[in-house]
C-alpha cells in the first residue's frame, strides 16, 4: 500500500513512527466534504478498478465500528436522502473506502497493515473547508458519535499474554481462527 517510489513527508514519517511506538488499537481520521464513515481497505485490491469493494479480513469488525459512529451521529443516521450524505442512507451511513473511491497511502490501511490499530475515516460535514463559525455545530454533531466510537475500544478480546512467571510477552503473535490477520502484543 506504500509504494517505494512514493515520497513520504517528514510529518508522515513521524506519525508512522509514533503509531509503531504506542500500542493504539482504535483511531479515527476526521475529514470534511461529505457525511459518511468509511473503513478499510481504502485501496482496491485491483488498482485499475474504481469503486470496487475491498474488504479486510476483519470486515465484520470494521462495519461494527463504522456503524457505532454513524448510528450515533444525528445527521448521518437521518434517513433522508435529500441531504448531504443522503446517497449513503441505504448503506446506513457507512461504506468500504475502496468501494467509494480507491486511493493509496491512506492512514486507515497503514494502521491495519502495519500496527494493531483499527481506524475508520469520518467525513464530518459537507463542506471540505468549513468556516470558523460552522465548527461549533460540527463539533456538537460529532461529539456523541466520537464518544460512542471510543467506547468500542472495549469490544472484542483483550487481556495480557504472559509467560509462566506472569511476565508480559512482547511481540507475541495472536491469531483468531477464521480471520487471516494476526496482531501482536505491545511492549
Amino acid at each position: 500500500f506504500f509504494c517505494p517510489e512514493f515520497q513520504v513527508a517528514p510529518e508522515t514519517k513521524a506519525v508512522m513512527k509514533w503509531l509503531r511506538s504506542i500500542p493504539f488499537v482504535l483511531s479515527a481520521s476526521l475529514h470534511g466534504g461529505e457525511l459518511v464513515v468509511t473503513y478499510p481497505y481504502d485501496y482496491s485490491r485491483h488498482p485499475m478498478e474504481e469503486k470496487m469493494f475491498s474488504p479486510t479480513p476483519d470486515e465484520k469488525m470494521f462495519k461494527m465500528l463504522a456503524k457505532a459512529y454513524a448510528d450515533a451521529h444525528p445527521v448521518i443516521s437521518d434517513r433522508s436522502e435529500h441531504r448531504c450524505g443522503g446517497n449513503f442512507v441505504k448503506r446506513g451511513g457507512i461504506i468500504n473506502g475502496a468501494e467509494w473511491y480507491s486511493f493509496t497511502g491512506g492512514m486507515a490501511d497503514f494502521n491495519y497493515l502495519h500496527t494493531n490499530c483499527f481506524e475508520v475515516t469520518v467525513e464530518v460535514g459537507c463542506e471540505k473547508f468549513p468556516l470558523e463559525e460552522e465548527l461549533f455545530t460540527i463539533w456538537h454533531e460529532n461529539r456523541d458519535a466520537l464518544l460512542n466510537y471510543m467506547e468500542m475500544v472495549h469490544r472484542g478480546i483483550k487481556g495480557i499474554v504472559s509467560d509462566k512467571f506472569g511476565n508480559p510477552i512482547k511481540n507475541a503473535r495472536i491469531s483468531v481462527r477464521g480471520i487471516q490477520h494476526d496482531i501482536t502484543t505491545g511492549n
